[in-house]
């Protein structure tokens, strides 16, 4: 499973970069929660919250419909 999610942040993270930010997969649970925590600029971004939510957590869960939920840590 951490593969997986690791292959779906790899389609979001050019675009994270581009702005100086990056995203770093730190746990997959076994009930489908994603913890990740956001680096460079998009730590302390006010946005941070809609890209994690709108962005990051949107494409994992196209990619593994297991998914539950990501949460920033």
């Amino acid at each position: 499973m951490k593969e997986k999610v690791e292959a779906a942040l790899n389609k979001i993270r050019p675009l994270l970069q581009a702005d100086g930010g990056d995203v770093e997969l730190i746990e997959v649970t076994s009930d489908g929660v994603v913890k990740v925590r956001l680096t460079g600029a998009c730590r302390g971004c006010p946005l941070s919250e809609m890209t994690l939510k709108a962005g990051v957590e949107k494409i994992i869960k196209q990619e593994i419909p297991e998914i539950r939920e990501v949460v920033a840590l």
